[in-house]
């Protein structure tokens, strides 16, 4: 539609088997002054309201400017939205519980449409309207958006590839390597904190000294998303949310891991 105006980021509120709640996100950054967020913040507005969930102007939404001067403390501004929609509910025709189900590219007519005035409706303002009827697709595509994340992250193309639709450029992972549930041959397995864990590894060098980075999601979530169980993934990390370890050290490992609440892990070492 030509309209340039788009939120960056979405985040999702969910619980299995329960409507979830959308906030529009964007952020900026600068090297400057508060003067400099300020306008920031403003210009963020605009992209914000560039989505509606639900009803008209009801959907809350975050901006952030993040200042880093050079001779101060890093500063992050935000700013909240508030607003009583943004709930994605599903509907007769795409109902909650259908994860699971391989999603397709869908064609909705633009404009966010403010509500009728004496019986006659004002013009389509500029943007998206995410209206009742389309939230449970909309929904769909955020959750399984989020999956191939975390699957790419482990470095795993094909399972990345049922997640997205051709427009969000499926193919380009189509030939990706497999591994872990997916294939015969693991890539790579660690064990961090006590947990097991499959995902991909990174060598480089860092001032000339050799780094490993590991990247991956817990051996029994991946095997629900290599295999398309979104749904039971979805179960099974949130009865995990509050198991996860908060340690940031492996000895055995001999570096530090961040573990994250969605399941994946980040990793790094000194080689020899």
């Amino acid at each position: 539609m030509g309209y340039r105006y788009r939120p960056q980021y979405f985040g999702e509120i969910w619980k299995p088997g329960e409507p979830s709640r959308i906030f529009p996100i964007v952020s900026r950054g600068n090297h400057g002054t508060a003067t400099t967020s300020y306008g920031q913040l403003a210009d963020a507005s605009a992209y914000i309201e560039g989505v509606h969930v639900g009803a008209y102007d009801e959907t809350p939404g975050l901006v952030f400017s993040t200042r880093l001067p050079l001779d101060e403390a890093l500063t992050v501004h935000a700013l909240k939205a508030e607003g009583s929609d943004g709930w994605l509910s599903g509907t007769s025709t795409t109902p909650l519980g259908s994860l699971n189900t391989l999603l397709q590219d869908e064609a909705w007519p633009p404009g966010i449409h403010p509500p009728a005035e004496n019986g006659k409706g004002p013009s389509a303002e500029p943007g998206i309207h995410v209206t009742e009827e389309i939230t449970g697709w909309f929904q769909r595509v955020l959750a399984r958006t989020s999956a191939a994340g975390l699957t790419a992250f482990a470095g795993d193309g094909n399972s990345t590839t049922p997640y997205l639709t051709t427009r969000q450029g499926c193919r380009r992972f189509s030939a990706g390597i497999a591994h872990a549930a997916t294939d015969s041959v693991q890539d790579v397995k660690y064990s961090l904190l006590g947990i097991p864990f499959v995902g991909t590894d990174h060598i480089f060098r860092l001032n000339g000294t050799r780094v490993e980075a590991f990247s991956g999601v817990h051996a029994d979530l991946f095997g629900h998303l290599s295999h398309g169980r979104l749904e039971q993934y979805r179960g099974d990390v949130y009865a995990l949310r509050s198991a996860w370890p908060s340690d940031t050290w492996d000895e055995k490992w001999d570096g530090p891991v961040s573990i994250h609440q969605d399941g994946s892990v980040l990793a790094i070492h000194l080689l020899p």
